[in-house]
């Protein structure tokens, strides 16, 4: 673990009930996921998770599911966790009576076994639908949630088609809707016609950072801080990176593959550059934040050796750990990072492959926003966000912790 991805309500949670579902609306269709987190008295609600996967099958969803609630278990601190679930299957291969066969379940029943493993105790049990309704109703939110978004787009292709006559119209409206898909020919507009200015009121061609966090490595699998330390991929980590090497390969149109100097970025960079054939570029602002004393120590962990500092640290952010940095210093010198970036590629698209707190620090810089983001924001391992630069001083953010090709 990086850095806490959520603020601890009241102190340390030991044991928690997790309940989890997702579905699928045609069987493969349009899938989602929702996820809870209860205290032990199934009273206080710690946490709340939903997405929207794309197509996907039931048992995928399920299974997403599942390891969204224990990620956010893991975040809460916690000890000991009840799972809850009607899905009979995820329930049985979980317990170990039943064998994970489809090749789509094994690496995500591997990654679920991987986080339940850094718990001191896990049950999984079934119960009826009935008693799963504030996951199912995430897990329907996020399907409908995504069926809006398809519609948004399906009606944006259309004014794109229909307002033909009006290049202005046009452009406007792809600037707005076309996420990562302008980082292949769609980006590629004549010098002499800048971008309109759209929602951001930005003008020009930006600087594209495509912000990839590194693949899994055993200190994340176990949740544990894990900043100047240089462990390496797992197996699963260097799928993720060559998953996300394959992704941005169709993308093209990448001028660099930047990325922080411990081995972990390195090795997921070197994927990427790879697959697009540039060289990976060292850059040493992106390495991630000094943890000091508090390296290889679980969020409990911390927590109980420096009680009070932990809880200054959490909530200030010129505070820093133990023998390390604070997460002011950490803004300053990828503020800096940044701004070289900039200067060195200008109006070109920049994979940047980094850890969790610098990729959060770009995009608060991007978002101009307070250091609340640091600690709301969740980002996976592997995970893409895109923040842009304008010459301009404007700044956009695109994408978000886009899994969506792991």
């Amino acid at each position: 673990m990086s850095s806490p991805e959520v603020i601890v309500p009241e102190g340390i949670v030991p044991e928690v009930i997790v309940e989890a579902d997702g579905g699928s609306r045609g069987n493969p269709g349009p899938a989602g996921y929702g996820a809870v987190v209860y205290d032990a008295d199934h009273i206080r609600l710690l946490a709340e998770r939903r997405e929207f996967l794309g197509t996907a099958t039931n048992n995928v969803a399920e299974y997403r599911g599942l390891i969204a609630g224990l990620e956010a278990a893991a975040e809460l601190g916690a000890e000991s966790v009840d799972v809850r679930m009607d899905s009979k299957l995820v329930i049985e291969q979980m317990s170990g009576r039943w064998k994970v066969k489809h090749a789509s379940m094994i690496p995500l029943a591997d990654r679920a076994r991987r986080l339940a493993a850094g718990f001191g105790r896990v049950r999984f049990t079934w119960i009826p639908r009935a008693q799963n309704a504030h996951a199912d109703r995430l897990a329907n939110e996020a399907m409908d949630d995504g069926t809006l978004v398809g519609a948004a787009r399906a009606t944006s292709e259309s004014a794109r088609s229909t307002e033909a006559a009006d290049p202005a119209l046009v452009v406007a409206e792809h600037d707005r809707s076309s996420g990562i898909d302008e980082v292949g020919p769609a980006a590629q507009r004549p010098e002499s016609a800048p971008q309109a200015p759209g929602w951001t009121r930005a003008i020009g061609r930006p600087t594209r950072l495509l912000l990839l966090r590194h693949g899994q490595t055993e200190l994340s699998v176990e949740r544990r801080y894990s900043g100047r330390g240089n462990p390496p991929l797992t197996t699963l980590g260097r799928e993720q990176a060559a998953r996300a090497a394959k992704m941005l390969a169709v993308k093209g149109d990448i001028a660099a593959v930047v990325c922080s100097p411990l081995g972990r970025a390195k090795e997921t960079a070197e994927a990427a550059a790879t697959a697009l054939d540039v060289q990976v570029e060292i850059h040493d602002g992106l390495i991630e934040t000094d943890f000091g004393a508090w390296e290889g120590l679980t969020f409990a962990e911390a927590a109980r050796r420096d009680p009070d500092l932990h809880a200054r640290w959490i909530g200030d952010t010129t505070t820093p750990a133990p023998g390390g940095e604070s997460f002011d210093q950490v803004r300053d010198r990828v503020d800096a990072a940044r701004r070289d970036l900039i200067e060195r590629y200008p109006g070109a698209n920049v994979v940047v492959v980094s850890h969790v707190t610098p990729i959060k620090t770009l995009l608060q810089l991007a978002l101009d926003c307070g250091p609340s983001l640091l600690y709301r924001l969740h980002l996976d391992l592997a995970s893409l966000s895109i923040a842009e630069f304008y010459p301009d001083g404007g700044a956009s953010v695109r994408l978000v912790n886009d899994t969506s090709y792991l």
